[in-house]
């Protein structure tokens, strides 16, 4: 190394910014001058910021600055999903070493799970993904210039962080913490609440983003209000304000569209389908299979009640034989009643469900409904679970609050209480909330030897 090359590196040592500009000849936006200015003056750095504002950018410039003006220099970047490590983060640090002098980048050997300093054994960029199954995603590296870079931290599980602590506990030794603030719980919560006096915090709204388009943030506002958790989320980089009593945190719901997950193939298939006539209510259809919701619920407006039986039979017709279901649950209050007995001759396994009656766990739940709204979210909470990326589903399970009544009953919103908070009616939750029902059939023995034509109620009592 030229002696005209180390007085280029000593240069840059503390100076990320000038990397940047000189080196990657970019222009940082204001909020990540800021944030990368705070990584030499501090050794822990958290940022919490909404859709698009450059967070991975960013994130990708600091790997790439660390290390190249230090030796020796280990850093471990890390995310809570495949996906986003290797095609984002990743990503984003071979594209922008392509910006890189031939000097720099003949510094540089890339392998797929690490980016090596050539001559330097021990300064090495490493990725390695952050899952609750395996806890040692950020232990074992130890360095006089370490760095730790978290991507999408909300969502990394605490015990990573936990087992982190010896890599960390050298001098100097550094930790940037990055992502949408999609939990009111767990570590990166705790940065910003009980831990905030040890770390530098920045909060960076999409609006504070130079290339987050106007049109994306009316969008967001006109669909889920700006006084929405998904838009303080996801717009103003904040922390959700009703988690207390929000029954399915946003965070379950996202998860699950992101997991990786087997499809077990051998689980029954259920249809839900929550039917409505005219007005602004939709008639909606869910498809599940054990932990597998098979597509995004399909929704119908303006259908009388031929029409939707219709429909649904179109549904069982199209559905290849070893995914027709088993059952198709059905909320049998108002003209449900109709369309069950309609499918019913026309030979469909349809099922009808009251879910105003009394639930089976009456010392816990008003009403069947509120029952099945708690499996929805303990379906989520086991974590084995996969959906697509159904934008409104996740709306309308994320959208519902519950209370304690003061008999200590569960009661969950109805559709009365979300129509005067603005909130549309969650048609779709609520045909996904009905494929629930199997369970309760299931216990109740009743599967093989039920009259069709009468609707059931679910026995849960076997439900722990």
């Amino acid at each position: 190394m030229s002696d005209d090359f180390k007085k280029i590196l000593k240069k840059l040592h503390n100076d990320p910014v000038l990397f940047v500009r000189t080196v990657l000849k970019a222009e940082p936006q204001k909020w990540q001058i800021e944030a990368l200015t705070a990584v030499v003056k501090s050794n822990k750095v958290a940022i919490k910021s909404g859709h698009g504002v450059g967070k991975s950018t960013y994130l990708s410039w600091l790997c790439l600055w660390f290390l190249l003006t230090r030796i020796p220099a280990k850093i471990v970047a890390t995310a809570n999903t495949a996906s986003q490590l290797h095609d984002v983060l990743a990503n984003d640090v071979q594209k922008w070493s392509k910006q890189l002098p031939k000097g720099f980048l003949d510094q540089l050997e890339f392998k797929q799970d690490r980016v090596a300093l050539k001559g330097s054994p021990d300064s090495f960029l490493s990725y390695r993904v952050s899952r609750r199954e395996n806890p040692e995603a950020l232990a074992g590296f130890h360095s006089q210039n370490m760095l730790a870079v978290c991507d999408e931290s909300s969502g990394i599980p605490d015990i990573i962080f936990e087992t982190a602590s010896g890599s960390l506990s050298t001098p100097n030794a550094k930790i940037v913490l990055a992502g949408n603030p999609t939990r009111s719980s767990g570590f990166f919560y705790e940065c910003f609440h009980t831990m905030r006096d040890s770390w530098h915090l920045q909060t960076v709204s999409s609006r504070d983003g130079d290339y987050v388009s106007d049109e994306f943030i009316q969008d967001m506002a006109k669909k889920y209000g700006e006084e929405s958790n998904v838009f303080r989320i996801r717009v103003l980089g904040e922390f959700s304000t009703s988690d207390d009593d929000t029954l399915i945190g946003l965070d379950l719901g996202e998860s699950a569209v992101k997991r990786e997950v087997e499809r077990d193939e051998y689980a029954p298939v259920v249809w839900g389908v929550d039917p409505a006539r005219y007005g602004d209510d939709r008639t909606a259809l869910a498809k599940r299979q054990g932990g597998y919701l098979l597509e995004k619920v399909k929704t119908w407006q303006g259908k009388d009640l031929m029409s939707t039986a219709g429909i649904v039979l179109s549904e069982y017709e199209a559905t290849p034989y070893p995914e027709k279901p088993s059952q198709i649950f059905i909320d049998s209050i108002g003209l449900g009643a109709g369309l069950v007995d309609r499918l019913i001759e026309l030979d469909l396994p349809a099922v009808g469900i009251n879910v105003a009656e009394s639930p089976a766990l009456g010392q816990k739940f008003s009403r069947l409904r509120d029952e099945l709204w708690w499996k929805a979210r303990e379906f989520f909470e086991a974590k084995d679970c996969k959906m697509p990326d159904d934008a409104t589903l996740i709306k309308e399970l994320t959208a519902v609050k519950y209370q304690y009544l003061s008999s200590g009953k569960l009661k969950v919103e109805g559709k009365d209480q979300l129509k005067k908070r603005g909130l549309r009616s969650p048609d779709c939750a609520d045909a996904f909330l009905l494929t629930f029902a199997m369970h309760g059939a299931f216990g109740s023995g009743k599967l093989g030897s039920w009259n069709r034509r009468n609707s059931i109620r679910p026995d849960l009592n076997w439900v722990v």
